[in-house]
């Protein structure tokens, strides 16, 4: 009877929603239930609607276990929009295919305000009134909503513009949306990339993408369980807690830790979402190409968050006329653009600068290119030695952002700049160094992997591709058990999770 009753807690607990530990990539339970799901999956692959239907409630049973209930929330966006863009579609008049955009966007970007952005609002209205006019309203961010409706919104909008044809069945539509390895952290995935591969038929699985995959699970769960969380319990998060505690070299490693851990961290989860989706028959595109390799703060933005940053150019940096009224029009497209771009990742005067910062550097390095001859060298035609020194200023001018992105308040940012500035200490150096030497070689190795030449990268992953089957096996088990050697007692969330 014991046995019984502990068979039946745990399928509970599996149909349960734990709101202390949602379920994630780098945990236990998931790779439990996924090793579950592609057993049954091999099976169902190869009939199109059996495995669309199979996918999707899967896709909605994780989200459920990231999100709750709020997967009811998904599922009324893709009922909405896929509605929207049958509207569309059918309409010659112009100015009724307008209002159905608009419809799609204010319904979508509702949402995103009210979870998101309410109580952002009631301190701006307070703060401005003086008063107390507002309460603060408790409520609930559902993990990924930030990613999925912007994908939503670009299905419409893609449709409005005639990229694609709408979908003739709504199951293609929520099996789009809420397709699971890029669903609650991205990359956001652009309807007309994903949808002609959803009824493929064969859908095949070569050695070359499972290898691919593999590779790419693997690269991630060490970027995040390894490095990524390592460095932040053990030093990053220290720091920014309260900056005023350490020297000024100190603070600079703490910073310079942040900006591996926030790179470590959400590659790591979509290297792990492109690598799942290989193994199921999918291709995403890249979303990180070693953005710390970049000279200019423009080819920052063309390596980091990839599928983020060509959505605001696509959608609203293009929408608001992009470079074609002229430089002043031009450099403040750019401010708006990441200034929203900035309030995406959070609804705090923290993000927003930190957006704004960057929209003022794209449009300072715009500025240089138009006026300096110089600058207009980019890329391979940039001088070796100004494209090293490039490299360093580019990297501190996006390190200096990762200060208004992380410290959790203005105050705490200036105490970390005042501490590095002021305080630097250049004699506790070598005790900082052999007090914290397992961060420091993490670290160390973190961005000595990210600055490898690509063919490094290349040369890795074509042997993991290549390697027979018991020495992938033995591969990731000498992984898994290393991450349980070092990881924390409780599994840290992904850092885009609350974005």
């Amino acid at each position: 009877m014991n046995e019984l009753g502990e068979i039946t807690d745990k399928i509970v607990q599996l149909l349960q929603y734990d709101p202390v530990s949602p379920l994630i990539f780098s945990s236990g339970l998931f790779l439990f239930l996924f090793g579950g799901f592609t057993f049954f999956y091999q099976f169902m692959r190869r009939e199109v609607m059996l495995r669309i239907v199979y996918v999707t409630l899967f896709s909605l049973y994780f989200y459920y276990k990231t999100s709750g209930f709020f997967f009811l929330l998904l599922i009324a966006v893709s009922v909405s929009d896929f509605l929207i863009g049958k509207g569309i579609a059918r309409s010659d008049r112009q100015g009724l295919r307008k209002g159905l955009l608009a419809l799609s966007v204010a319904l979508d970007i509702g949402l995103l305000i009210y979870f998101k952005y309410t109580n952002f609002f009631i301190g701006i209205v307070n703060g401005l009134s003086g008063h107390h006019w507002l309460d603060f309203q408790n409520i609930f961010l559902p993990v990924g909503i930030s990613f999925f409706v912007f994908q939503s919104i670009s299905y419409t909008a893609d449709i409005y513009r005639r990229r694609i044809e709408p979908l003739g069945m709504w199951i293609d539509y929520i099996f789009f949306l809420s397709f699971f390895p890029q669903l609650v952290a991205g990359p956001i995935v652009r309807a007309r990339d994903f949808i002609p591969q959803i009824r493929q038929n064969p859908l095949t699985v070569t050695r070359e993408m499972f290898g691919t995959g593999i590779f790419l699970i693997l690269s991630g769960l060490f970027k995040k369980a390894i490095i990524s969380d390592y460095i932040s319990l053990n030093f990053v998060d220290r720091v920014f807690d309260d900056p005023l505690l350490y020297s000024g070299f100190e603070n600079l490693m703490g910073l310079y830790g942040y900006a591996l851990q926030i790179y470590c961290d959400f590659s790591g989860y979509s290297d792990m979402a492109i690598g799942i989706a290989l193994l199921l028959g999918f291709h995403f595109n890249k979303n990180f190409d070693s953005p710390y390799k970049s000279a200019t703060i423009t080819e920052f933005w063309r390596r980091w968050h990839i599928s983020l940053s060509s959505w605001l150019k696509d959608y609203l940096y293009i929408s608001l006329g992009g470079n074609r009224k002229g430089h002043l029009r031009t450099y403040l497209n750019l401010i708006v653009t990441m200034l929203l771009g900035g309030l995406w990742h959070g609804a705090a005067w923290r993000f927003v600068l930190w957006g704004g910062w960057h929209g003022a550097s794209l449009a300072v390095h715009k500025w240089f290119m138009a006026h300096v001859p110089g600058f207009k060298a980019q890329g391979a035609d940039m001088p070796r030695w100004r494209r090293i020194i490039g490299i360093v200023v580019t990297f501190h001018v996006v390190c200096f952002g990762w200060i208004m992105f992380r410290a959790s308040d203005l105050q705490t940012a200036r105490n970390m700049l005042s501490q590095i500035f002021t305080d630097f200490k250049p004699e506790l150096i070598p005790q900082v160094v052999s007090g914290y030497a397992a961060v420091m070689g993490l670290m160390a190795v973190g961005y000595l992997l990210h600055l490898m030449p690509v063919r490094s990268e290349l040369w890795a992953q074509r042997t993991v591709t290549e390697s027979p089957l018991p020495v992938k096996v033995v591969t990731i088990a000498v992984l898994v058990w290393a991450v349980m050697l070092i990881k924390s007692a409780e599994i840290q969330p992904f850092i885009y999770f609350q974005f």
